[in-house]
């Protein structure tokens, strides 16, 4: 396609978290967050991947969406939904805190 995607929050909490993450790794979001809107399926390098398991996809909006993570610092965390059809991501977890889900 080549065109930018649309990055939108997917979840009221990721949302509000997000000015928090920003605070904490500011640059590291930045940069997230243009390669979400880049490309959100890069080649994976231990920083930027999709989840494995059952949290490999999540249903959103009636349609199962691969989920994919992006590290931006020791503990901030990005998870964010793949959907092809709007062509956007959704930030579905945004925290400097470490995800309970992968501990």
């Amino acid at each position: 396609m080549g065109e930018e995607w649309d990055v939108k929050f997917g979840d009221s909490k990721a949302a509000k978290n997000w000015p928090e993450l920003c605070a904490y790794a500011l640059v590291a979001t930045r940069e997230a967050f243009e390669l979400m809107r880049e490309n959100p399926r890069p080649v994976p390098d231990g920083m930027h991947y999709q989840l494995r398991g059952e949290l490999s996809t999540r249903d959103f909006g009636g349609e199962k969406l691969e989920q994919w993570q992006v590290k931006v610092s020791g503990s901030g965390r990005i998870w964010y939904l793949v959907d092809d059809l709007k062509h956007t991501v959704w930030v579905v977890y945004a925290s400097a805190a470490h995800p309970k889900a992968t501990e």
